[in-house]
């Protein structure tokens, strides 16, 4: 059972796991992209930025000379002190401080060098991790590790460009918009009195229909019919 656990063990004892991510630092230093499995990558990428780190300052820093006493040996064999003005570079405990991580002078050498000199003006996430799939075999997921700055196809397709500035709408914008939206309803009438007063005096060729009688007069109508219908069948009797 493993409470706490701060970082991935890789499966490995402690001396194991320091030479491992040694040489894989060395390496990515020297070739600048190197191909690994995904938890291999993230542990090297912790393992390895804060040394770029100590060799970006380092880089920067200024050889002062310092005056020392040296011991030189006459050809009669007596020793006399001379004061002798040697240049210190203030890089040096920054180097062997790394030297003690990576374990390779060229690794070491082209850290303070190149890659001190081309991540200079970054402060900060020097190495990129591009996942690439699974290997055959184990299935492991694989990627890619490289130092961003080296990658030049992708500082190639990184361009700037042009952005213009998202401004809100102003007020006054907004008030001349209303102002056209209600002009325009009046032109609109007029337009439409025009058009009506038009149609009105032209001629129609529909001819006039005829008023129809009311509903009350045809009834009443129907009901003297019905009287006189029911008076000469009363008749009608009576002679015979």
């Amino acid at each position: 059972m493993r409470h706490n656990k701060k970082f991935n063990h890789l499966g490995r004892t402690a001396e194991h796991r320091k030479a491992l991510l040694a040489n894989m630092a060395s390496s990515l230093i020297k070739h600048k992209r190197i191909t690994t499995t995904v938890a291999k990558a993230k542990a090297l990428r912790v393992y390895i930025e804060p040394l770029i780190t100590k060799s970006k300052a380092a880089n920067s820093a200024v050889i002062t000379p310092v005056v020392k006493t040296v011991d030189v040996v006459r050809k009669d064999g007596s020793v006399e002190k001379v004061e002798k003005t040697v240049k210190v570079n203030s890089s040096t405990p920054a180097r062997r401080l790394v030297f003690s991580y990576l374990k390779d002078k060229e690794a070491v050498k082209e850290l303070f060098g190149t890659v001190a000199s081309k991540v200079g003006d970054r402060p900060g996430g020097y190495t990129r991790v591009l996942k690439t799939g699974f290997r055959q075999g184990d299935a492991a997921e694989m990627a890619i590790i490289e130092l961003v700055d080296f990658n030049e196809s992708a500082l190639a397709g990184t361009t700037k460009k042009e952005t213009k500035k998202a401004t809100r709408r102003s007020r006054r914008k907004s008030s001349s918009s209303a102002a056209a939206t209600t002009a325009q309803p009046a032109h609109q009438k007029a337009e439409r009195e025009i058009v009506t007063s038009v149609v009105e005096s032209a001629p129609t060729g529909e001819e006039p229909v005829a008023e129809q009688p009311a509903v009350e007069d045809v009834a009443v109508e129907q009901t003297d019919v019905v009287v006189e219908q029911t008076e000469t069948e009363n008749s009608a009797p009576e002679q015979a």
